[in-house]
């Protein structure tokens, strides 16, 4: 399997943001819409390493996949979005709606890459 590189977020606020929280092991899971995987982004696989990218495009993190599911947005559990330390449930699903609504459109029913990992190095 080889590695792909991805940034977490749409700014570099929010890709700034995210990286801290794999740094402190608050985030230890992300999700992103099934429409947006395909030749550019593959799917992430269990066992696959993959570097998480600045918003300048160097590697900052070296994640492993750990488990990945493809659910509705609706049936997300809060157990996966607390995994995701970006706040408490309600905080994620507003924070989801308005990235989600950025990038393609909203909409409960929409299908959901979630995807667990552990940080393996932090390279920057």
């Amino acid at each position: 399997m080889e590695a792909v590189g991805f940034k977490f977020g749409d700014s570099r606020a929010l890709n700034e943001r995210l990286l801290a929280l794999v740094r402190t092991g608050a985030k230890t899971a992300t999700c992103g819409a099934l429409r947006d995987f395909g030749a550019d982004e593959p799917l992430p696989e269990v066992g696959r390493r993959d570097v998480a990218l600045d918003w300048d495009g160097r590697p900052a993190l070296l994640i492993e996949t750990t488990e990945v599911t493809i659910r509705r947005f609706r049936e997300v559990s809060e157990d996966f979005a607390l995994a995701e330390g970006e706040g408490d449930f309600e905080d994620w699903k507003r924070g989801h709606i308005g990235f989600f609504t950025r990038n393609g459109g909203f909409d409960p029913e929409m299908e959901l890459v979630c995807e667990r990992f552990r940080l393996v190095e932090v390279l920057a």
